[in-house]
C-alpha cells in the first residue's frame, strides 16, 4: 500500500489517505472493523495467473531501483508486499464473508487490479485482486455463480480474459469508449455484459445502462455472491476521464447492487478500490458507497 512511483502518479498512496480522511469527517472510521491484509500465497495467485509471470513478480530483484513491466506499471522494492497484500485483502474478505463473520467487506486497497492479465502486469496492475478473491469462492467454498460488478471508467480487460470462459462467473461492466485499454466493447458473451458508455455520458445514461443490461442479466444468473470492482474514476471531479457521474449515482448503483445480493446471495459482498485519482472525489464516492453497504 505504501508502494510510490512519483509525485506524478495518479495511482499514488495519497489515494488511501484521502478515503480515510472521509471516513474520519463523516464519522464511519470508528463503525467499520479494520483488518490488515495478510500476503496472497503463490498458490492462491495461481488460480488466475500464470505462475511464469508470477516468478517474474515475486523474483523482482529488491536491489533494483525500477522495473517497467508496462508502461504504465513500474515495479520497485515496494510493488511485491503492495500487490500480495492487495491480493492477500480479497482473500481475507472472502473468508470474513463466507463464514459469515461479516456481510460485506471493502478492501481499500493499492494497488488496483482488473487490467491485470493471466501473464503480464498493465494499467498500474501487477495482480487481478478481484479474480483472485472470485477463484477463492469457488475453489475453497464451491460457489457455482459469483458476480463482479466493475464501474470503473476504464474496462476490466484482464477480469474479462481471466473469467472469459468460466460461465460460473458473470462480469458486468461499464466503460467509457473508445478509452484506454480499448477493449469490450465487442464482447458477446452470456455471461460477460459489458456496456460502453460515450463520453461526457451522465449519471442518467449510466443508471439507464445499469437498468436495462445489468439487472436483468443477474436477475436470471442468481449470483451465490457478489463481489464489485469499485473504480471512481468516472466522477466528473477526476480529468482522468470524460464521464459526469457524482456520489449520487455510486449511491444508486450500490443500492441496485445490494438489492440483488439481499435477494439471491444472502446479502453477500465483497467490494474492492479499483481507480479514482481525484482526491477529494474519490474520498466521497468511496464514504456514499460505504454508507449504503453498511
Amino acid at each position: 500500500l505504501l508502494q510510490e512511483i512519483g509525485a506524478g502518479d495518479p495511482d499514488r498512496p495519497s489515494r488511501i489517505d484521502a478515503i480515510e480522511n472521509q471516513l474520519i469527517k463523516s464519522h464511519l472510521m470508528d463503525t467499520v472493523h479494520h483488518y490488515e491484509a495478510p500476503l496472497a500465497t503463490r498458490e492462491q495467485l495461481a488460480r488466475v495467473h500464470d505462475v511464469q509471470y508470477i516468478d517474474k513478480v515475486l523474483n523482482f530483484n529488491d536491489q533494483d531501483e525500477y522495473v517497467y513491466l508496462d508502461p504504465d506499471t513500474m515495479q520497485t522494492p515496494q510493488s511485491k508486499p503492495a500487490a500480495l497484500r492487495a491480493a492477500g485483502a480479497l482473500i481475507h474478505a472472502t473468508d470474513l464473508v463466507l463464514t459469515n463473520q461479516h456481510k460485506v467487506a471493502f478492501c481499500n486497497i493499492r494497488p488496483p487490479g482488473h487490467h491485470a492479465l493471466p501473464d503480464r502486469a498493465m494499467g498500474f496492475c501487477f495482480f487481478n485482486n478481484v479474480a483472485v478473491g472470485v477463484a477463492h469462492a469457488i475453489e475453497k467454498y464451491g460457489l457455482e455463480r459469483v458476480a463482479i460488478l466493475d464501474f470503473d471508467v476504464h474496462h476490466g480487460n484482464g477480469t474479462e480474459a481471466i473469467f472469459t470462459d468460466d460461465p460460473r462467473v458473470m462480469l458486468c461492466s461499464t466503460f467509457q469508449h473508445p478509452f484506454y485499454p480499448y477493449s469490450g466493447a465487442d464482447t458477446i458473451s452470456d455471461h460477460i455484459i459489458n456496456v460502453p458508455l460515450p463520453a461526457y455520458s451522465a449519471g442518467d445514461v449510466f443508471r439507464e445502462a445499469v437498468t436495462k443490461l445489468w439487472l436483468p442479466a443477474l436477475e436470471q444468473f442468481a449470483p451465490q455472491m457478489l463481489f464489485i470492482s469499485a473504480g471512481f474514476d468516472a466522477h466528473e471531479q477526476d480529468n482522468i476521464s470524460y464521464l459526469r457521474l457524482h456520489e449520487k449515482d455510486y449511491t444508486w448503483v450500490t443500492e441496485e447492487i445490494l438489492a440483488i445480493a439481499n435477494k439471491h446471495a444472502e446479502g453477500r459482498i465483497v467490494s474492492t478500490l479499483e481507480g479514482g485519482y481525484e482526491l477529494d472525489a474519490l474520498g466521497r464516492s468511496v464514504v456514499a458507497h460505504l454508507k449504503v453497504l453498511m
